[in-house]
């Protein structure tokens, strides 16, 4: 398999699976909770044969990546992509992050500045804040909010994945497209997770702050959400983006759930072919 060796120094060394495809300039896809590189595959299609190089790959404790018992923050999972970026030697790369892996794009610029990044992607990002605290009221969670997913997760993952994912995709609405297949898919995924993985992954992105990170991205960047989004609220990420990023663009995709990348893919896959190419 091809993987490569993280070197944080503050969390147990892992391996990180990726998948590469096509030639020409970088596209890195980063994954959303609790899924793997693997929900990306319309995707894939789209970059690989419009020119791209194009690399997928699984954050530690999911998919095909090593399963840390610790290490499920975000200072490490930048860590980890900018070891995934040194390693493979990627240059003018565009990232594209979908939902909780916003927070990576957003932290990889906070802790490293914009090395090796040529524009970014937050699709369905969880970016700037979740946590409703005293500074941050229109932020989407509370601390009970978190800790009651949490919980979820741990007393009976499989069930509680099964009903997000029919909310991920606002199921009601897009099952006759997607087909019952697809469910069967996305638990093939989520059920590759480590549980220890799958819950500190709740913590991360329910109560990690990013608006200073934001800051710092100042590459070309995308916003990509939908205003029917169930998982991530538009009004609690997305759209509060330039606040903290005024560059950054905001597209709003009518109709779309939180997973909009596979309901919509038609759609995002055009913004996506034509922000890379910019």
């Amino acid at each position: 398999m091809p993987t490569i060796q993280t070197k944080h120094s503050h969390a147990p060394s892992t391996e990180l699976y990726y998948e590469t495809y096509g030639q020409g300039r970088p596209v890195v896809l980063i994954h959303g909770w609790p899924l793997s590189g693997r929900m990306w595959e319309a995707q894939i299609d789209a970059l690989r044969h419009a020119g791209y190089q194009v690399v997928a790959y699984d954050r530690r404790g999911f998919g095909q990546s090593g399963k840390t018992a610790t290490g499920y923050d975000y200072d490490t999972f930048a860590s980890d992509l900018k070891d995934l970026l040194d390693t493979l030697n990627l240059d003018d790369v565009t990232l594209v992050g979908f939902s909780m892996g916003g927070g990576e794009v957003a932290r990889y610029a906070g802790l490293y500045g914009n090395q090796r990044v040529r524009s970014a992607m937050l699709v369905a990002s969880v970016a700037p804040y979740l946590l409703k605290t005293a500074d941050n009221p229109d932020g989407g969670l509370t601390e009970a909010d978190v800790e009651g997913m949490v919980q979820q997760v741990a007393q009976n993952r499989p069930q509680f994945l099964a009903g997000f994912t029919k909310k991920f995709l606002n199921w009601d609405t897009h099952a006759a497209t997607l087909g019952d297949e697809f469910l069967d898919f996305a638990a093939s995924l989520y059920l590759q997770a480590s549980p220890v993985a799958t819950q500190e992954c709740v913590r991360a992105f329910g109560m990690t702050d990013f608006r200073q990170d934001l800051a710092k991205l100042t590459v070309p960047t995308l916003v990509v959400h939908g205003d029917q989004d169930q998982i991530v609220p538009l009004e609690a990420s997305g759209a509060r983006v330039p606040q903290y990023q005024p560059q950054a663009q905001l597209h709003v995709m009518t109709g779309a759930p939180h997973g909009l990348n596979a309901t919509h893919a038609q759609e995002f896959n055009q913004l996506l072919l034509d922000f890379v190419k910019r």
